[in-house]
């Protein structure tokens, strides 16, 4: 695995890149056109400057679906995704020069099942200096496959925490497709963090019009457009002809916690099993023999589990001190202190509360790269339940 210094080093030499192309202000390919110039920010990120009282916005990209071409203009399905780079992505919707004076980074060009926990603490550590520490920036984009999208969108809400948004968008059709989606995204994702009243909100999911908290953000549909939802929770907001509308005003979601990942430089291996009929428990004892540092269940209605893996998860918090959180694999819900905290009188117990498995998987991750005993992990997990 590539190291984080190795990674920083390729992102500041990617944010040295080639400057956007100008915006063709008489909206079509005549030459009356703005020339731009470009200026480089204390940071090493060359921005192309058309009006300097926009706002500034640094767009980090990962690759996935939006950056995705397949030789068929029809195809949503089996196209290669991380094929274009985020000079393409941004050249191809010249609007956003209109909106805001943006950067590039590219931090990798990949799907999202291989988007990793080194990548997140690269792109935590970097949005916090470049965006966060720089009082000219608005706020940042991030480019990512829809798979695991609100992975990496979680993991930036609980890490970035200067109050600048973080809009975290995608795709569901390649770049090459008709009518991709992936254009007008960008460009609301853009138009968020660009807007003031975004900020003081948490990373944010844009997609197809819509605006959703990062925290509660799940992908719902495997193929359509219209995928990223808060069901039970509902949408922050929508847009209108690229004009962001919130409907409320900004607040932290319960149970929402901040770190600090600064100085973090790994994040410990936390593994999902799944909960079904007839199921073993040799499946949790292969992931501890193999390195997992915690284990989180995507359990069977409120975060239920077989009688014999309910016993091996006695055995393995007690022995080896390893955090297990029952979480469910229904598609929302909550999994109550009520209804796994009292189950057994032998370990701590560990409810998700509103968080699904790969929503607590990261915020496990994150506390175990703190150092946090068992309890300390169930009482952060307590503040997600309602009881």
């Amino acid at each position: 695995m590539t190291g984080p210094k190795v990674l920083l080093s390729a992102m500041v030499a990617c944010a040295s890149a080639s400057p956007f192309l100008p915006r063709d202000v008489s909206g079509t390919n005549s030459t009356n056109t703005t020339s731009p110039f470009v200026y480089t920010n204390s940071f090493g990120l060359n921005f192309t400057q058309m009006n300097a009282s926009l706002p500034n916005v640094t767009i980090f990209a990962t690759g996935g679906t939006i950056a995705g071409t397949d030789s068929s203009s029809v195809a949503t399905s089996g196209y290669a995704a991380g094929q274009l780079g985020v000079l393409e992505l941004v050249n191809a919707v010249p609007q956003i020069l209109d909106v805001a004076n943006v950067a590039g980074v590219q931090i990798a060009n990949v799907g999202s099942e291989d988007v990793t926990s080194a990548m997140h603490l690269q792109m935590a550590h970097e949005i916090n200096k470049v965006v966060c520490g720089d009082p000219t920036m608005s706020g940042a984009v991030i480019t990512h496959g829809t798979d695991t999208l609100e992975e990496t969108s979680f993991f930036i809400d609980a890490t970035v925490n200067c109050g600048k948004p973080v809009v975290v968008v995608g795709a569901m059709r390649p770049a090459t497709a008709v009518s991709a989606d992936g254009p007008f995204n960008l460009l609301e994702a853009v138009t968020v963090a660009a807007s003031p009243l975004s900020r003081n909100r948490g990373a944010l999911v844009v997609f197809n019009d819509r605006i959703v908290s990062a925290y509660y953000a799940t992908k719902i549909n495997a193929n359509t457009l219209d995928t990223f939802k808060a069901p039970e929770m509902g949408n922050l907001g929508e847009l209108i002809s690229d004009i962001p509308y919130y409907f409320y005003p900004p607040v932290t979601p319960t149970g929402k916690t901040a770190f600090d990942v600064s100085n973090v430089e790994e994040i410990p291996r936390v593994d999902i099993l799944f909960s079904y009929q007839d199921m073993s428990n040799d499946t949790l004892f292969s992931a501890i023999k193999h390195g997992a540092k915690g284990i989180v269940y995507a359990g069977a209605g409120a975060g239920g589990v077989s009688s014999n893996v309910d016993s091996a998860i006695n055995f393995v918090v007690n022995k080896h001190k390893i955090p297990v959180v029952n979480s469910f694999r229904s598609a929302n819900g909550e999994v109550p202190d009520s209804d796994i905290g009292n189950s057994s009188s032998q370990a701590i117990r560990i409810p998700s509360g509103y968080l699904n498995p790969q929503k607590s998987r990261i915020l496990l991750g994150l506390l175990l790269a703190e150092k946090k005993n068992l309890t300390e992990i169930r009482d952060v997990f307590l503040g997600s339940t309602d009881d």
